[in-house]
């Protein structure tokens, strides 16, 4: 082969290669780098929360302007989880809250708001919605995310926020395909496994994707899970599980869960998790968040994961381990969805944002007696400690509950006797000092002994407090209850408005 003709090929097995990733950067402006492998034709880039800014559309813009047909993605299910409103909390229900609710004009009218604030922020898909069923209480990544965990209900939402989401030009990214809800295991941290007879497995948990496909679903992203009657390899990278998608008749973009998750990273790695995915059948490679290995992470930790990924494609392109063929179908699915949504859009008008209260509030559910309002809250938080997946320990959340009156975090898992007492006393005196009362925070109270115990020692304390639970419904405590079942802004408003006088 000549020089020239090397250089071509090259940079052909680039541009391929480019074709099918979907990666994370830092900073909140276009990066040379990226503009650079947006113009060799990368697909499109994920938004995390340091890419967010008040000028957010401008840096859509910038990558529209390198390459039209890239998708910019967006991580916004509403409720526990946002991008968009990372810095406030969301002001949209959760699907915990709509599958409580059940009503699907709600869920539909919610997948049309979620929709339009990507499209406004200039994305492309929204990565969302969770067609899991939350069948383990221990699950420690999906819980509130999950419409519940009867899959009739879980379906038959599903269908109906990716109806609301595909309206105007915005695609729907279902997940996490076979299934992410019988696990305990977060994916991030390690590879769950799932056993069990796979026909249970199959009319429990591929339902809702069956109805998801029924419904147009665009997209689908897989789970880094192991069923091993289906084999060995996690599903984002096994044929099998894959094969399954396109034999229910699905001929969308599937899209992998982000290749850093430990599931992968700590595998087969970035590399070796890319050429496998695409092997398996995947089409578009998400990479993840480069800031999720925290201190630890590079100052071109973005760049290093981009290039872990496309070398390795790459290289295996170039020696015929992956086939060009199949690296070309995959890029030419993200390209055609992309030249889809653009067909779209020129057919929609911008619609006018929705106020999403009355659904959150319906969806609020209380058990035993409440009492009589008070003047205040004073909010001891015993949530548990933030996860990649989910900020359980929003500060947002008790700001909104406390509306600036006294509040303690407390670890209960780690706290001791006397700092737990010393922290009830200190809420009883600070709620006495204002005429308040004390708000219990927990989000685990279904399943978690600490939290629970917490409670009883406030119950015993201060047999006035309330309990505030962003999470699942579980276990009866001694405190009357507000269920809200997610970790936003909008559900800790509203239940302060129940405890509270106007």
């Amino acid at each position: 082969m000549t020089p020239d003709r090397s250089a071509a090929h090259a940079d052909d097995l680039s541009r391929l290669a480019n074709g099918v990733l979907w990666p994370g950067f830092f900073g909140a402006e276009l990066p040379d780098w990226l503009a650079a492998e947006l113009r060799g034709g990368l697909a499109g880039v994920v938004y995390f929360a340091q890419n967010l800014s008040p000028h957010l559309d401008r840096l859509s813009a910038a990558i529209h302007d390198a390459n039209p047909r890239a998708l910019i993605g967006i991580d916004e299910e509403g409720g526990s989880v946002t991008r968009l409103e990372g810095l406030t909390g969301s002001t949209v229900p959760g699907a915990a809250q709509l599958g409580a609710l059940d009503d699907s004009a709600a869920t539909r009218a919610t997948g049309a708001e979620l929709a339009r604030r990507v499209r406004e922020a200039g994305g492309d898909v929204l990565i969302g919605p969770v067609a899991d069923v939350n069948t383990d209480p221990r699950n420690p990544v999906i819980g509130v995310r999950a419409f519940g965990a009867q899959t009739g209900l879980v379906s038959r939402h599903a269908a109906a926020e990716i109806e609301g989401i595909q309206g105007s030009g915005v695609a729907a990214c279902v997940k996490h395909f076979p299934g992410h809800g019988d696990t305990a295991v977060d994916s991030h941290h390690g590879l769950p496994r799932i056993a069990g007879d796979p026909a249970d497995f199959d009319r429990v948990h591929v339902e809702p994707f069956r109805a998801a496909i029924a419904a147009g679903a665009l997209s689908v992203m897989t789970a880094h899970i192991v069923v091993p009657a289906w084999g060995e390899a996690p599903a984002t990278l096994n044929p099998r599980v894959l094969g399954m998608l396109r034999a229910e008749g699905f001929d969308g973009v599937i899209v992998t869960d982000a290749l850093d998750m430990a599931a992968i990273r700590e595998s087969v790695g970035i590399g070796g998790g890319a050429v496998g995915a695409l092997a398996a059948g995947a089409d578009l490679l998400c990479i993840g968040n480069p800031t999720n290995p925290g201190d630890a992470a590079a100052v071109d930790q973005d760049q290093r994961d981009f290039h872990a990924a496309k070398d390795a494609i790459v290289e295996a392109l170039a020696d015929g381990t992956l086939s060009v063929q199949r690296v070309a179908e995959a890029g030419a699915r993200a390209a055609r969805l992309a030249d889809l949504l653009a067909a779209e859009r020129a057919g929609v008008d911008a619609v006018p944002p929705a106020d999403m209260r009355d659904i959150v509030r319906r969806s609020l559910t209380v058990r035993g007696d409440l009492g009589a309002a008070t003047g205040g809250l004073a909010v001891l938080d015993a949530r548990r400690r933030a996860t990649l997946a989910v900020d359980s320990a929003a500060p947002y959340v008790v700001d909104a509950l406390a509306a600036g009156s006294w509040s303690r975090r407390v670890d209960v898992e780690r706290a001791g006797a006397a700092e737990i007492a010393g922290a009830v006393d200190e809420a009883r005196s600070a709620a006495s000092a204002s005429g308040s009362r004390i708000a219990v925070l927990v989000d685990r109270i279904d399943t978690d002994e600490a939290q629970r115990r917490f409670v009883a020692a406030v119950a015993d304390a201060a047999p006035g407090a309330v309990v505030v639970n962003v999470g699942l419904p579980g276990a009866d405590v001694a405190l009357p209850v507000v269920d809200v079942r997610a970790s936003s802004r909008i559900a800790a408003e509203l239940a302060r408005e129940m405890l509270v006088r106007a």
